[in-house]
C-alpha cells in the first residue's frame, strides 16, 4: 500500500476542539456548565426579544395605563398575562427585562471589543518598540489608573452630551460605548505589553528579524498569537464589568436614552417606586443583572484555569 493511502487524514477544527483540553475541562466543571447555560439563556432572550417577549414594552399602542403597577402573577391582583408584573407605565416587566438585557449586552460587548482592539494594539506597540514609546504609553496608563473607571466614564459621557446636546439615540449609544471602552483598554495594554516583552527576545522573533521580516508583520503574525491567552480571559471577565458600568451610568441617568431603557434604567425606575411597595420593578432587573454578571465572571474564572498549564 502506498504511503499516501496510509496517511491519516487531518482532523477538522471542530473535531480538534472536541478532543482538546479545553472541552475536556469544560465537561468536568459543573460550575462552568451552569454558568454557560445561564449566559446562553440570557443571550438568547436578549437577541430574540422581539419574538420571545410576550409584549413589546416600547410600543405605545399596546400599553394601557390601567395595567400599571400590577404585581407578579402569583400575588393577589396579579395577572397571568404579566408574569413578573408591570411598572408605573403599564409595561410588562418580563418583556422589559429581555429588551433591557439586549441593550446592556450590546453596549457591553461593543465596549469590550473596542477597548480590546485599542489596548492590544498599544500593548504590542509598547512592548515591541520599547524606549520612549513604551515609557509614554505606560505613563498614560498610569494616569488612567489613578482615576476610578466610573468617574472617567462619567467625564467622557458628560463631555459627549455637552458636545452633542440634541443627539439622537445612535450618537448617545456611541458616546456611552466610548466612555466605557476608554476606561477599560489599560488592562489589555499592560497585559499584552508584559507578554510581548517576554516574546520579543525569543528565538523565533530573532529569526524573523534576521531574515528581514517587517516589525509590523512580526507583531501581527508571530507575537500576537502567543499573547492572546491572557487577553481572552480578561475580555471574558470584562464583559461583566462593562455591563455593570453601563447599568451604573444608566442608573445615574447618564447612560442609554430613556426611550431605550437598559437594566440600569429599569433599576432606577424601580428605585423611584420602591418605597411605594412596587418591589418587583427593582428586584427582577437587579436579579437579572446579578445573574448575568456572576455567570460571565464564573466563565472567565474557568477559562483562566483551563488556559493556564500550571493549574492543569
Amino acid at each position: 500500500m502506498s504511503p499516501v493511502s496510509d496517511a491519516v487524514p487531518p482532523l477538522s477544527a471542530w473535531r480538534r476542539f472536541l478532543e482538546g483540553d479545553l472541552w475536556y475541562s469544560f465537561r468536568r466543571s459543573p460550575v462552568a456548565q451552569v454558568a454557560a447555560l445561564l449566559v446562553l439563556i440570557c443571550a438568547f432572550c436578549a437577541v430574540f426579544a422581539p419574538w420571545v417577549a410576550p409584549h413589546n414594552p416600547f410600543d405605545l399602542s399596546t400599553i394601557e395605563l390601567a395595567d400599571a403597577q400590577l404585581p407578579p402573577a402569583w400575588l393577589p391582583d396579579g395577572r397571568a398575562t404579566f408574569l413578573l408584573g408591570t411598572d408605573d407605565q403599564g409595561r410588562d416587566i418580563l418583556s422589559a427585562l429581555m429588551y433591557g438585557a439586549r441593550i446592556s449586552l450590546l453596549v457591553g460587548l461593543a465596549a469590550v471589543a473596542l477597548s480590546l482592539l485599542f489596548g492590544v494594539a498599544l500593548g504590542l506597540l509598547s512592548g515591541f518598540a520599547g524606549g520612549h514609546v513604551d515609557a509614554f504609553i505606560m505613563r498614560v496608563c498610569d494616569v488612567m489608573l489613578s482615576f476610578p473607571a466610573i468617574l472617567i466614564a462619567l467625564l467622557i459621557d458628560g463631555v459627549g452630551r455637552a458636545l452633542f446636546p440634541h443627539a439622537h439615540d445612535t450618537v448617545a449609544f456611541t458616546v456611552l460605548i466610548l466612555a466605557i471602552a476608554l476606561t477599560g483598554w489599560v488592562k489589555y495594554a499592560r497585559t499584552v505589553r508584559g507578554s510581548t516583552l517576554v516574546e520579543r527576545h525569543k528565538d523565533y522573533v530573532q529569526a524573523a528579524r534576521v531574515i528581514g521580516v517587517a516589525p509590523l508583520r512580526i507583531m501581527w503574525r508571530h507575537v500576537l498569537p502567543n499573547v492572546t491567552g491572557p487577553v481572552l480571559v480578561l475580555a471574558t471577565i470584562d464583559i461583566a464589568a462593562a455591563v455593570i458600568i453601563e447599568a451604573t451610568l444608566s442608573f445615574l441617568g447618564v447612560g442609554v436614552p430613556p426611550t431605550s431603557p437598559s437594566l440600569g434604567t429599569l433599576i432606577r425606575i424601580g428605585n423611584d417606586n420602591l418605597l411605594s411597595g412596587m418591589w418587583w420593578i427593582t428586584v427582577f432587573p437587579g436579579a437579572v443583572l446579578m445573574i448575568l454578571a456572576l455567570s460571565v465572571n464564573l466563565l472567565g474564572d474557568w477559562l483562566r484555569d483551563a488556559l493556564n498549564p500550571r493549574l492543569q
